[in-house]
C-alpha cells in the first residue's frame, strides 16, 4: 500500500507524535494551519468517512475521545479548538486515509471561504 499515513504508522516515515495507543496515532502536521495543528488517524486504513463501517464506529468514538485528551494536553481545550474531517477530493482531502485535523492555539477564522449564493 502506498499510503503516507500507513508509512507513518509503521515508522518508515518519521513524525512528531502527540498521542498514541493501540488503535490511534496523532502527530503534528508538517504544514500547520494554526499554532496547534495535529492530525489524528486510526491505525486501521480506512480511506474516507464514507468507508466507515458499523464495526468502525467505536474507533471513530475513540478518535473523538483522543481529540479531547490532546486538546487538554496542548492547553487549548478551554479556549476552543476545531476538529475537521475532510471527505473526498472536493472537500480538500489529499491523503485517502481517514484523518482529523485538530486546530487551535489562536482565534480561528471562518471555516470556509465566501461561497457564491444563488437565489434562483
Amino acid at each position: 500500500m502506498d499510503c503516507i499515513f500507513c508509512k507513518i504508522i509503521e515508522g518508515s516515515i518519521p513524525s512528531k507524535k502527540v498521542f498514541e495507543n493501540e488503535r490511534i496515532l496523532a502527530f503534528y502536521d508538517i504544514q500547520p494551519s494554526a499554532p496547534q495543528h495535529v492530525l489524528i488517524i486510526p491505525k486501521k486504513h480506512i480511506p474516507t468517512m464514507n468507508d466507515v463501517q458499523t464495526e468502525d464506529l467505536a474507533l471513530i468514538g475513540e478518535i473523538h475521545q483522543a481529540a479531547q485528551q490532546i486538546a487538554r494536553d496542548l492547553g487549548i481545550a478551554e479556549a476552543g479548538y476545531r476538529l475537521i474531517n475532510n471527505c473526498g477530493k472536493d472537500s480538500g482531502q489529499v491523503v485517502f486515509h481517514i484523518h482529523y485535523h485538530l486546530l487551535g492555539g489562536e482565534k480561528l477564522g471562518a471555516l470556509v471561504g465566501s461561497a457564491s449564493v444563488h437565489n434562483d
